[in-house]
């Protein structure tokens, strides 16, 4: 099974904790000893969100703003290599073709940010759909996709579950921006619609999570599921 998880920055570090980024090798090497073949995209969280915020005040255009971004999300993929051990790429991938091969040769790869213009939510669908990952699986503080933000809107929604289509028409009238901050963006959402890409978005504040969603399906997240699908994928039967 292939597998792409996007943790984000808050998720894995908040605070830069160690225990939390040590819970996250953890997971991943769990899922890699039971056969997946693994690529992570880390984001950038609220160092990056403080970095970008001091730099708009002194008057950084939109393109700085995303480098430095990128810049955080290396650093954070960094440290969740330090914290594991062999049979993962030393050193964060900075293109797809870095990181497809890394998966290929058997190794799990972390990746950052990687162009301007394009967040982590979009690196990791682009990373799923460029090796033809069969779970697209996004960690994020919210626990999965709502109607609105459950932080500002007490009457916000949670989808349990959604097609890609559906998913798109959710994010679409959301505004995006560097250093914004949402479960999943527009371009990672079109990019899931494009290639029918199984996906689960969910609350990685446990690391555990991501295990059992990838291993088992079991969270309490959104799935997001290709339109005409229907049967659980057989990768979640084997675990059960």
């Amino acid at each position: 099974m292939r597998v792409v998880v996007s943790i984000g920055g808050s998720v894995l570090a908040p605070g830069l904790d160690p225990e939390r980024v040590e819970g996250f090798a953890d997971a991943l090497q769990t899922l890699s000893a039971e056969g997946c073949e693994l690529g992570a995209v880390v984001g950038g969280g609220t160092v990056a969100r403080q970095y970008i915020g001091a730099a708009r005040e002194l008057a950084a255009n939109e393109f700085q703003l995303d480098e430095l971004g990128i810049g955080v999300t290396r650093l954070n993929a960094r440290l969740l290599i330090a914290a594991m051990g062999h049979g993962v790429q030393r050193t964060p991938a900075t293109s797809y073709d870095e990181a497809g091969e890394a998966i290929r040769r058997g190794d799990t790869t972390v990746m950052g940010g990687v162009t301007p213009g394009q967040t982590t939510d979009a690196v990791a669908a682009a990373l799923a759909e460029y090796v033809d990952a069969e779970l697209l699986v996004f960690a994020t503080s919210a626990d999965g996709v709502y109607s609105a933000d459950p932080e500002e809107d007490d009457d916000a929604e949670q989808y349990g579950q959604l097609t890609p289509s559906e998913l798109v028409e959710v994010i679409a009238p959301m505004e995006r921006g560097a250093g914004a901050s949402a479960p999943v963006d527009l371009l990672a959402a079109k990019l899931i619609q494009r290639s029918s890409l199984r996906t689960i978005v969910l609350d990685g504040t446990d690391p555990q999570a991501v295990v059992d969603a990838v291993l088992r399906g079991d969270h309490t997240g959104t799935d997001i599921v290709p339109t005409g699908e229907t049967d659980e994928p057989t990768y979640w039967t084997q675990h059960e």
